[in-house]
C-alpha cells in the first residue's frame, strides 16, 4: 500500500536518468577521462594520493576501489551531504527543474534540518544584499570603494550589510517562517543571558559557500571603532558549516583551477576578491582558522593532485602570506602540511607591508598578477626564512643555519630536488658540499622529531601524540611548560605566558604548538583557550594538544602554582642562558679598542640578563 508523502517511484527513476552523475560528483571532484565511458578522480570519502574513485555517466554508478564506497547519484549525494535518500531526490529535481509527485497526493514533506539551514542562510544572504544599498550601509560602501571595490564588484561576490539592530536580521528571517531555533542552530542567532540576539549586527557579510555553491555561513568585518568585537566574526560551526573544511571562493575558482592546475591560497577574503578581479581566478581562502590537513583534501581533490608519476609536476600550491610576523606563522603551519601534497608548492610574498588586496589598490592589477608569477619553491622559501634570523657573516651563525635547514632539506621526498637543495645550500652558506650532505643525512635521521606533521601521516594517518615526544631533559621541561599554561593559565600571568611563549623550543611539535598558543593568545585564561589553540595547531598535532591540556602534571593539584611557576622561570632561564651565550660570543669578536660604546653596551646587556636569571632563581 502506498504511503503519502513517498515519492512516486517513476519520478525517482526519471531523475536518476536525466541527471548525469558526472556533472553532480564533478562540484565535488576533479574527473578525468579513464577510458571509454569511464572517469576517475580522488576519492571524497576517504584521503588517499593516487585515484582510485570511478564514475561511469552511463552506468549512472560510482564506485571507490580504495575504501568500497560505491553507489548511484542519489547515494552520492546522501554519503556526501548527510542526506536522507528523500532529501537527495528532492534536491536533484530541483537542480534540473523537475516537478516531483508524492503517493495519494501527498505534498512534499520538510526536506529536512540540513536543508532548512541552507534555505535560512540562503535568505539571510538575500537580506544582507539589500541592506548594503541602505544608508546606514554607507559606511561598508566606503569600506569597499577605498579598496578597490566598486557595486558589480560586490555583486559578483554576494558582499552584504548586517544592520546595527540587535534583532533586524531575526525579525526579518522568522517573518519568511523560520523559527528562532533553525537561526540559532545555523548560527544567525546567539544566545545570551537576556535572550537571543542577531549574532551580526553592523557589519560587512560575506556568504561562505560550500564547493556546490549553496551558502553555509558568513564572513563578516567589523566597520566601526564602537563595535567591541573581533576584527572578523565568522560562522560558528554548524551541522552545515564546519571552517576546517570551507575555502573561500572555492565554488568560483574551481573549474579554473581544475583547469590550470593552480590553486593559490590568500589569507582574506578581500585578497580573494582583488585576485579575481586581477585575473587571478585561482584564488582561494581560509575562513577565519589556519591552513589544516582538512583544507588539504579539499584542495587536492578540485586540482586533481595525483602521485601517478608524471602527473605531480603539473599542479601547482601557491601559498600567499602577509609579510608581517603572523604571515611568517602562517608559513611555518602551511609548511607543515606542505607534505600533504603530491604537487609542487610555493611561496609568494607581497612588497613589505602589502597584503594581495593592498598590492592591487596601491600597485595595480599588473603588479598583483606579478607577485604569483614571481613564486618561490616552499623548500626554498622556508630555508632562507631559517637563514634569515642568523649571522652568516660568522661560523657560529653558518653552523646554526646548517643544523636548522638540514632538517628541511632532508624531508623533501623527491631524491633529486632534496640533491639539488643541498647543492644550493652549501653555496648559500658557503660551506663544504660534504658537509652540507652529511648534515641532511643526519637530519633525516631525526625526521620524526623534526617533522611530526609528516610523521603523523605516514600509513594509516597515525596522529603524533605525547608517546612521540622524547625523554630528554630539554624536551620534558618544554612539554610541561606548555602543559601549564594549557591547564592553569589561572595560575599563571598573562604577560609571563607571553615572555614563555616568547622563548625557542628545541622540539619541533613542540614548536608548533607553541606557535599555535600565540596565535590564540587573545583566548588565554578564557574558556575557549583550549578549543582555540586546537583550532590554530596543525591536525595532525590535534591530538597532541589534546593531551597535553588533560595529561597530570608531575605535581598534586596543590602545588600546581608552585609548580607552573617553577618550569616557566626554568624555560625563560634557559632563553636567557641562550641570549647570554650570543652576547659573549659577540662581545668575544668585538674590539674595545676600536668600538668602545658597541662594546660597554654588550656589557651592559649581559648585567641585565644575569639580574634577569637571579630574579628566577630567587622566586
Amino acid at each position: 500500500m502506498a504511503v503519502a508523502g513517498l515519492i512516486k517511484r517513476s519520478d525517482i527513476d526519471e531523475v536518476r536518468q536525466r541527471v548525469n552523475i558526472a556533472d553532480v560528483v564533478g562540484d565535488y571532484v576533479t574527473l578525468k577521462s579513464a577510458g571509454v565511458g569511464s572517469m576517475k578522480g580522488l576519492c571524497p570519502f576517504h584521503d588517499e594520493r593516487s585515484p582510485s574513485f570511478h564514475v561511469r555517466p552511463q552506468a549512472g554508478y560510482f564506485h571507490c576501489f580504495g575504501c568500497g564506497e560505491g553507489g548511484d547519484v542519489y547515494a552520492f549525494v546522501q554519503k556526501m551531504d548527510h542526506l536522507s535518500f528523500q532529501e537527495s531526490v528532492e534536491r536533484l529535481a530541483g537542480k534540473i527543474g523537475y516537478p516531483l509527485h508524492y503517493e495519494e497526493g501527498g505534498v512534499a514533506p520538510d526536506t529536512g534540518n540540513r536543508a532548512r539551514l541552507l534555505a535560512a542562510n540562503a535568505a539571510a544572504e538575500e537580506f544582507f544584499r539589500q541592506q548594503l544599498l541602505t544608508a546606514e550601509a554607507e559606511i561598508g560602501r566606503k569600506f569597499l570603494g577605498e579598496r578597490g571595490f566598486d557595486s558589480l564588484a560586490a555583486e559578483r561576490f554576494g558582499v552584504g550589510f548586517s544592520p546595527s539592530s540587535f534583532d533586524a536580521t531575526s525579525k526579518h528571517l522568522t517573518k519568511q517562517g523560520f523559527s528562532v531555533a533553525e537561526l540559532l542552530e545555523a548560527g544567525l542567532l546567539s544566545q545570551g543571558d537576556r535572550g537571543v540576539y542577531d549574532r551580526f549586527r553592523g557589519r560587512l557579510m560575506w556568504p561562505i559557500r560550500d564547493v556546490t555553491g549553496q551558502t553555509i555561513g558568513f564572513g563578516a568585518r567589523k566597520l566601526g571603532d564602537d563595535d567591541q568585537g573581533p576584527k572578523y566574526l565568522n560562522t560558528p560551526e554548524t551541522p552545515v558549516y564546519h571552517k576546517s573544511r570551507v575555502l573561500y571562493g572555492l565554488d568560483i575558482a574551481k573549474r579554473d583551477i581544475a583547469k590550470g592546475r593552480q590553486v593559490v591560497i590568500v589569507e582574506g577574503y578581500t585578497d580573494v576578491m582583488a585576485c579575481h578581479l586581477a585575473g587571478i581566478t585561482t584564488a582561494v581562502a581560509t575562513c577565519g582558522t589556519a591552513f589544516g590537513s582538512d583544507h588539504v583534501t579539499v584542495v587536492r581533490r578540485v586540482l586533481g593532485d595525483s602521485d601517478k608519476p608524471g602527473e605531480a609536476s603539473q599542479g601547482e600550491v601557491i601559498f600567499t602570506f602577509d609579510p608581517d610576523e603572523a604571515g611568517q606563522k602562517a608559513a611555518s603551519r602551511a609548511y607543515a602540511e606542505e607534505s600533504r601534497f603530491a604537487a609542487q608548492t610555493f611561496v609568494a610574498v607581497p612588497p613589505e607591508g602589502l597584503d594581495p588586496c593592498d598590492v592591487r589598490i596601491v600597485q595595480g592589477d599588473e603588479a598583483l598578477r606579478e607577485v604569483i608569477r614571481q613564486r618561490r619553491p616552499m623548500y626554498e622559501f622556508m630555508i632562507k626564512q631559517v637563514m634569515k634570523k642568523l649571522n652568516l657573516n660568522t661560523v657560529e651563525g653558518r653552523s646554526q643555519a646548517l643544523r636548522a635547514a638540514a632538517p628541511i632539506v632532508a624531508g623533501i621526498r623527491d631524491r633529486v630536488i632534496r640533491d639539488g637543495y643541498a647543492r644550493e645550500l652549501a653555496g648559500w652558506l658557503g660551506m663544504s658540499p660534504d658537509d652540507v650532505a652529511r648534515a641532511i643525512r643526519q637530519g633525516s635521521t631525526g625526521s620524526s622529531s623534526e617533522s611530526p606533521a609528516q610523521s603523523a601521516q605516514d600509513g594509516a594517518e597515525k596522529p603524533y601524540d605525547m608517546g612521540a615526544l622524547a625523554k630528554d631533559p630539554v624536551t620534558t621541561i618544554e612539554r610541561d611548560g606548555l602543559m601549564v599554561l594549557l591547564q592553569h593559565p589561572d595560575l599563571i600571568p598573562h604577560e609571563r605566558a607571553v615572555a614563555v611563549l616568547g622563548t625557542q623550543f628545541s622540539h619541533a611539535a613542540l614548536a608548533l604548538v607553541r606557535d599555535a598558543m600565540v596565535s590564540a593568545l587573545e583566548h588565554y585564561a578564557t574558556q575557549h583557550w583550549v578549543t582555540a589553540v586546537t583550532e590554530e595547531t596543525p591536525q595532525a598535532l590535534a591530538t597532541l594538544v589534546g593531551q597535553l591540556a588533560v595529561a597530570p602534571l608531575p605535581q598534586s593539584p596543590d602545588q600546581a602554582e608552585r609548580y607552573g611557576l617553577g618550569v616557566t622561570a626554568t624555560l625563560l632561564d634557559r632563553d636567557l642562558l641562550r641570549k647570554k651565550a650570543e652576547l659573549l660570543g659577540t662581545l668575544q669578536r668585538s674590539d674595545a679598542a676600536a668600538d668602545p660604546q658597541t662594546y660597554r653596551s654588550l656589557q651592559e646587556e649581559l648585567v641585565a640578563i644575569e639580574q634577569e636569571r637571579r630574579a628566577f632563581r630567587e622566586e
